[in-house]
């Protein structure tokens, strides 16, 4: 088979999430999940869809969506009409938001927030509300609900990461010989030194395997949080994130942080470039300064009727 279809509709169908299969007719359609999570309605009509329209096969990519194959180009729309009967859309392609990942949080022992309801407030108010917005190029988001970093966040342009904030009461300690807090540490960050708890920060993840188990109480107040990494990437040129220097304590103040990331993007972005690559043109401390700050939400107006460079 050879492909009949010209460049211009290639690149047309592609911004709906419609990838060319080389050489062919056939696409591979991406289905959003929007973080990763479908009911069993929705899985049965993209099963059906790709009965209907496609070869029968289904793909998950590691962006989770799913991926329906060999759907011949005149397929492509009658494909969306159908699967949009269970609420689902085609996507996750183009210089955008792109679908975030979120991790199974929600439900997983070490989980320190509900992932899939976060997420879900992410894929709303960004993926679709920031739909219509170019960018200079891609930008992932994902959300791990622990320092276990299943969904890599630090390989994102904005990775979030459930925390445990520790509030230690040393008065309360009474420097046990087997001490809970240091026996239930996995970072081996938690230590008796002259009959007190002491904690390494530089090696404390806040991940809060160690929260209660002291039967005298020092450790019962930890205050759940989010510390938010920018710049990360994954792909040729992989570029680890960096924290910001704020944990967040609500999911507010986490939106504020992935919108304000977003709004940097698009104002001191240049075309082609990732994320991680304007953090290190503008420097780490600024883009630090900036999200942290409210001069980006102050100016979102302006940034978003802003044209970009080509």
């Amino acid at each position: 088979m050879s492909c009949t279809i010209n460049a211009d509709d290639i690149k047309r169908v592609k911004a709906l999430g419609c990838l060319h299969n080389k050489g062919t007719d056939l696409f591979n359609v991406r289905v959003i999940t929007v973080n990763g999570k479908i009911s069993t309605e929705q899985a049965r009509v993209i099963t059906e869809a790709a009965e209907k329209y496609g070869n029968g096969e289904l793909v998950f990519t590691t962006r989770l969506t799913v991926e329906v194959r060999g759907v011949h180009y005149d397929n492509i729309e009658p494909f969306r009409k159908y699967i949009a009967r269970a609420g689902l859309e085609t996507g996750g392609t183009g210089t955008k938001v792109r679908p975030v990942v979120s991790c199974k949080g929600t439900t997983c022992q070490y989980g320190l927030y509900d992932t899939y309801e976060l997420s879900r407030k992410i894929h709303e108010r960004f993926y679709i509300g920031y739909g219509g917005v170019k960018l200079p190029h891609k930008f992932k988001i994902a959300a791990g609900g622990c320092p276990n970093n299943c969904v890599k966040p630090d390989l994102n342009d904005v990775g979030i990461v459930g925390q445990m904030v520790r509030a230690h009461d040393k008065e309360l300690c009474k420097g046990c010989g087997k001490c809970q807090i240091e026996m239930n540490c996995p970072m081996k960050a938690a230590k008796v030194v002259d009959g007190r708890i002491t904690i390494d920060e530089s090696v404390c993840n806040n991940c809060g395997r160690c929260i209660k188990f002291c039967p005298f109480h020092v450790n019962d107040g930890a205050v759940p949080g989010f510390k938010v990494y920018i710049g990360g990437r994954w792909g040729k040129r992989t570029a680890h994130g960096q924290a910001l220097s704020k944990i967040f304590l609500s999911e507010e103040e986490v939106l504020a942080a992935v919108e304000k990331a977003i709004l940097l993007f698009r104002d001191r972005g240049q075309a082609g470039e990732r994320f991680a690559d304007t953090i290190a043109r503008i420097g780490f401390e600024e883009a630090d300064r900036l999200i942290l700050s409210d001069e980006l939400l102050q100016r979102k107006e302006e940034i978003l009727a802003a044209c970009l460079e080509e």
